[in-house]
């Protein structure tokens, strides 16, 4: 039976994830698996041993996880658990001391070498006989306590004796229900669970005034929505949309970020407000609420979400201006200050100052919020999070979490690290990262190997390839295969990515030499284009976002960042990495060069993979649909930006699941 818990006796110390020394809670989605570790020992030569045990949001202690030692003699202890439903879960470590493999141990040398047989063999009877009285199932009850009476068989020789008390019976009945001795349990963590969009899911941003007509070149909700079928053929699960509210005209930006603008230029979504309204109106040249409902009734009909823009900021002519001046940093001449991020200058946009009135900012923002979800957004992208108080991001995500957790909030903080994670754990479900900036083989596994490495249990990254403010130097100079290299690792290493409207015609002009600006940017013009032309005469590369978004559905290991592992190649224009969830495998080799054709030698870490050293297995690309046989060490060659996506033997084919 087990003994009453005796702090400290077996010490359990550094468990992890935790988040904050606990203080916050580590995350996962409903289904997915981690791990958990801990540094646990005994006395002396005391054999212990460990396992994890998680309860569910209602309290009730799940079937507890064995833990193993992750590697001899390290005393560092692991286990992978699989939370369930969504909600605030905790988990603890238990460890204790195992003093039958202490006599197996102790045992399997004495009895050989002649040393003290009787008095070994009647330590092991006795301790059976305790262990008994602690299996519940009646056989294997009857298991052990026959492995008692054949240690004390004086009649049969000893090895037969103890071979009695080994056999695989006797060890499945005492794996499940061991003797436990000085049991000791850590501290509980806590854990939050949500739904499995927060970690896995495909975005594309577009912005619906650019889907006109000839005749009214102005697009509208209505004209918008045509464009989703589309948009769901290429295996999206979210469609995200700039700001949809009326826009200011003062100081209103012309195209290319001009400072005059003519009466006939549309202005920047992101600056806010108008006489027409501010974050809870629609711009009417979008149409009215009742078509935006309209629009996310049909995306959702397309198996699609809609993410709406957040921005806490506001044109010169927002209603929040006269009505709420203390929202605002007011200068000594009594003007207020645009916005800025030097070099860059936003004179149509006040930023938000919260030092006078943060209640009333943070009741305004979840009544804001609340407006949105109303109408059936439940994913939020934050723009520039990182320039407001954190404190006020974790009040407002913790009032709308609280009553809804399935609400999801991306951070779109390109800012310095320690502000991203804070923000993550603070809250924020998703998070923009660097991404778009890594671009070798050493700048892609370092950053991945942090991503998916103990970040991972605040942090979600969301992998986009490009946005309406960054057009990546990489893709802009490398055509083509550079845009298609680009998709595949983004939509291979992390379980979120996205791209916005545009990438998919490889869309390269920046506005001058070294900018990352676009040309013609779609943030300050309507921007159409003919996307039926583009597919027929083959300058687009849907065919490819398809095909990946296609593949991510039927692998579950595409669907997680922590099993992310980095496999070797003898030549830095090519990487190769791997994810494994259970029996699904999945092999990426790409080639970053997308100038000239590259080769390598692919050397594969078997284990990694569930496989032998020395075994040979087909692997089926799922991008060519060839098959190969493969092992340890792989010759590949690729053509400037291509890629192999392989499937390590017969892969299950899942089907995408709601999220």
């Amino acid at each position: 039976m087990d003994a009453q818990p005796d702090t400290g006796r077996i010490p359990i110390v550094d468990v992890r994830p935790v988040v904050e020394c606990g203080r916050r809670p580590a995350k996962a989605v409903s289904g997915e698996t981690f791990q958990v570790t801990a540094t646990v020992f005994g006395e002396g030569h005391d054999a212990v041993a460990a396992n994890v045990v998680l309860r569910d949001p209602g309290g009730r202690p799940g079937p507890w996880t064995p833990m193993r030692e992750l590697a001899p003699g390290s005393d560092r202890w692991g286990a992978h658990v699989t939370p369930g439903e969504i909600g605030h879960w905790t988990y603890l470590v238990e460890a204790w001391s195992d003093p039958v493999t202490a006599w197996r141990r102790a045992a399997e040398i004495k009895v050989p070498a002649g040393i003290d047989i009787g008095l070994v063999l009647e330590e092991g009877a006795t301790l059976y006989e305790r262990a008994a009285a602690g299996v519940p199932e009646p056989t294997g009850r009857d298991a052990v306590l026959a492995a008692a009476n054949a240690l004390r068989d004086e009649s049969r020789p000893s090895a037969a004796r103890l071979a009695a008390a080994l056999t695989p019976e006797v060890d499945s009945t005492l794996a499940r229900y061991p003797l436990r001795e000085r049991l000791t349990r850590s501290l509980p963590q806590p854990l939050l669970v949500e739904r499995k969009r927060a970690l896995y899911g495909s975005w594309y941003e577009f912005f619906p005034r650019s889907e006109g007509t000839p005749e009214r070149p102005h697009g509208t909700f209505r004209t918008a929505a045509e464009r989703l079928p589309a948009i769901a053929e290429m295996g999206f699960d979210v469609v995200y949309l700039p700001p949809i509210h009326p826009i200011g005209t003062t100081f209103r930006k012309g195209p290319n970020n001009s400072l005059s603008a003519s009466r006939w230029d549309v202005g920047v979504p992101w600056a806010i407000g108008s006489s027409q309204g501010g974050h809870d109106a629609v711009h009417p040249d979008l149409g009215t609420i009742d078509d935006f409902d309209s629009f996310v009734r049909r995306a959702a009909d397309l198996r699609l979400e809609v993410a709406l823009d957040f921005a806490l900021q506001c044109s010169p002519d927002h209603p929040w201006v006269e009505k709420r001046p203390e929202w605002f940093h007011h200068r000594p001449d009594g003007t207020i200050a645009y916005a800025e991020n030097p070099p860059k200058k936003y004179q149509d946009i006040y930023p938000i100052a919260f030092d006078e009135d943060m209640p009333g900012l943070i009741a305004e923002t979840v009544r804001l919020l609340r407006y949105w979800m109303d109408h059936g957004v439940r994913i939020f992208r934050v723009d520039n999070p990182h320039t407001k108080p954190v404190v006020f991001w974790e009040r407002v995500i913790a009032d709308i979490n609280r009553t809804d957790p399935d609400v999801i909030f991306l951070a779109e903080a390109f800012t310095r690290p320690a502000i991203m994670h804070r923000l993550a754990a603070v809250g924020f479900q998703q998070s923009y990262t660097y991404f778009t900036w890594r671009n070798t083989k050493d700048e892609l596994t370092e950053y991945l190997t942090e991503l998916s490495g103990e970040a991972a249990a605040y942090m979600r990254p969301n992998f986009f390839v490009n946005t309406p403010d960054i057009l990546p130097g990489y893709i802009q100079g490398g055509g083509r295969p550079a845009f298609e290299v680009r998709a595949v690792l983004a939509a291979t290493l992390s379980p979120s990515w996205g791209m916005y409207a545009g990438y998919e015609l490889c869309e390269k002009a920046p506005v001058t030499e070294g900018s990352e600006e676009y040309l013609d940017s779609e943030k300050y013009q309507l921007r159409p284009r003919d996307w039926e032309s583009a597919a027929r005469e083959g300058r687009s590369i849907a065919p490819l976002i398809t095909r990946l978004n296609r593949i991510r559905r039927q692998h579950k290991a595409l669907q997680e960042l922590r099993n992310l592992h980095f496999h070797s190649a003898d030549n830095d224009a090519l990487i190769a990495y791997s994810k494994r969830t259970g029996d699904d495998t999945v092999v990426v080799v790409a080639n970053l060069d997308p100038h000239h054709s590259q080769e390598a030698t692919v050397s594969l870490d078997m284990p990694r993979l569930g496989l032998d050293r020395h075994e040979s297995v087909p692997v089926r690309d799922e991008l060519s649909g060839e098959t190969y046989r493969w092992g340890r060490t792989n010759y590949v060659r690729l053509g400037p930006g291509g890629a192999h996506v392989l499937a390590v033997g017969p892969a299950p084919r899942i089907g995408g699941s709601p999220a």
